[in-house]
């Protein structure tokens, strides 16, 4: 809503430059055609040109491929700043204004049809038709086809009259009252729309008067006619009638004389007009190139779950153990069918490399599920390798890819190394990754560059402890709500331990592995203990057997 609010607003600027154009130039001159089509026409106009936006395009080269890390991610999806008051505020009011607007102008349509359909209609061989009232203060008015008039003006069947109504419908003006009264609707703050929409009415009134005189009618006689019938009732804000508009500037205008051609040049200054907005609405957009070389690194297969680096908020940290024994009777090619039968990775030598590569577009590419199930996944999948464990290996891989159009993931390469085997890693567990939704730029999918920055952790001696830790997203606490102040059973915490299980005999399982025991402050608990109660603010440190979870708060 706040989008189209600052559209309305352009349009409300529009409209009144043009109308200041018009009351300068043209208000005075005598050529009402040409300033009935100029109101219309830009009123028209200011709605449309704020969608005319010229492209430029600028080619950028990037050196280095700048980082959109994890962390500004989690900002947005777990910190949304709170909307303002006037955001909330505006587009209340700006709907009801409408709703205003455009039930009045529904009521003054309702009226016109009901007093048509109640009066003694009498067609004419000119198509229009005579609808006689017996309301005798009715001033004469017209509407589409229809002439509405009072018993009284019907019998006295003054030429005058009939002349100037059939001049209104001839040149079809209750379309453009309709036109405009609707384009009102959408600008009923803005004075300009409000004085055009009353201008093009005057304007309505200097054609049929024209129409009137050019017929050989006595000026003097119809003047008089004006003001005798000045004091008609009206209230029909649709309609086009013979009393409406300031008489005064309807007299003068027909003493005017005839404006001389050569002023229809002042047209010409519209054009400065359009060529400034279209100047200052126009965009350029950086189309992102990279001049690095494209790397092809190997990619390892891995065997213990590493973490991802999340911030110094509130975390939880996720662990689990290597089982080496497994792995060592495991045989390699088993291994790597594993991988294959699963789908879980793609070689970066299996697509190309695309060339239209962006670094930032309108619309980012997405992870299934958005930041917190990226997060979800790489702590679900990174596997801390056997060889930078053993040499206790820790550090921070930062890992470039490109998601393509289509979603899939290729290009990946390390941009900032630690170790071969954390590389491999970084780079597998990325390779992995399913199908994201692509990045758009002006609606259409793009290539677009990501880059994720994955630190390897070891808690404790890694000889003694082979355990891989970090941070994690806090999407599966969030969902159950940890209230770090509140009493809780053993079991109570384990339940929102993410994978955890526990079955009616009190045996915890996680994401299949059985637990033996539960570490909470270095205090061990067994399936026994699963209805003692904790304080959930005491926890430092929670482990499950090799599954090491930690909540912190800072």
């Amino acid at each position: 809503m706040t989008d189209f609010l600052i559209y309305d607003l352009k349009v409300a600027l529009l409209i009144a430059v043009f109308y200041m154009f018009y009351r300068l130039m043209l208000a005075r001159e005598t050529f009402h055609r040409v300033n009935r089509i100029v109101l219309l026409l830009t009123a028209v106009a200011s709605y449309v040109l704020p969608f005319c936006v010229i492209t430029y395009h600028k080619t950028v080269v990037m050196h280095q491929t700048p980082m959109v890390t994890i962390d500004g991610l989690q900002a947005t999806v777990y910190e949304p700043s709170s909307t303002p008051l006037w955001q909330t505020v505006l587009p209340i009011l700006f709907v009801i204004g409408v709703a205003l607007a455009l039930g009045q102008t529904l009521c003054s349509l309702v009226r016109i049809i009901r007093l048509i359909n109640h009066s003694e209609q009498h067609p004419q061989d000119d198509g229009t038709t005579l609808c006689v009232t017996g309301n005798a203060d009715l001033s004469p008015f017209s509407w589409m086809h229809y002439i509405v008039m009072n018993r009284s003006d019907y019998e006295t069947n003054d030429a005058s009259i009939l002349a100037h109504e059939r001049g209104h419908i001839r040149l079809y003006h209750s379309w453009d009252i309709l036109l405009v009264d609707l384009l009102t609707a959408l600008q009923w703050f803005n004075p300009a729309m409000w004085m055009l929409r009353s201008d093009l009415r005057a304007i309505h009134e200097y054609e049929a008067d024209a129409a009137v005189l050019s017929q050989g009618i006595n000026a003097r006689q119809y003047q008089y006619l004006l003001i005798t019938k000045a004091g008609g009732i009206g209230g029909y804000s649709l309609v086009n009638g013979i009393t409406h508009s300031a008489l005064k500037n309807r007299i003068t205008m027909m003493t005017n004389k005839t404006s001389k051609s050569s002023h229809l040049l002042k047209l010409l200054a519209l054009l400065p007009i359009v060529g400034v907005t279209l100047a200052l609405n126009a965009e350029t957009v950086k189309d992102y190139v990279y001049d690095e070389p494209q790397k092809q690194v190997p990619v390892k297969k891995g065997k213990i779950n590493g973490t991802i680096k999340y911030n110094s908020n509130t975390t939880m940290q996720v662990v689990e153990a290597q089982d080496q024994k497994k792995e060592a009777e495991t045989p390699k090619a088993e291994q790597q069918k594993e991988f294959k039968v699963e789908g879980t990775y793609t070689s970066n030598e299996q697509k190309e490399v695309p060339q239209d590569i962006f670094d930032v577009v309108e619309v980012m590419p997405q992870f299934p599920g958005g930041a917190p199930k990226l997060f979800e996944y790489l702590s679900q999948n990174i596997r801390y390798p056997k060889e930078a464990m053993e040499s206790n290996t820790q550090g921070r891989v930062i890992v470039s890819f490109v998601v393509c159009k289509d979603g899939s993931i290729c290009d990946a390469k390390v941009v900032k190394s630690v170790s071969p085997a954390l590389d491999a890693e970084g780079l597998r567990v990325i390779s992995s990754m399913p199908n994201w939704t692509p990045g758009t730029q002006s609606g259409k999918a793009v290539n677009v560059k990501y880059t994720v920055p994955i630190s390897f952790r070891l808690d404790g001696n890694a000889k003694e402890t082979p355990a891989a830790t970090g941070t994690s997203t806090p999407k599966v606490i969030s969902e159950k709500s940890y209230k770090l102040t509140e009493n809780a059973t053993i079991k109570d915490i384990v339940n929102r331990l993410p994978g955890a299980k526990i079955d009616e005999n009190g045996n915890v399982t996680v994401n299949g592995k059985t637990v033996k025991k539960i570490l909470i402050n270095g205090k061990a608990f067994e399936k026994q203990d699963m209805t003692k109660t904790i304080n959930l603010k005491d926890i430092n440190r929670l482990e499950l057997d090799d599954l090491v979870i930690s909540v912190t708060e800072k």
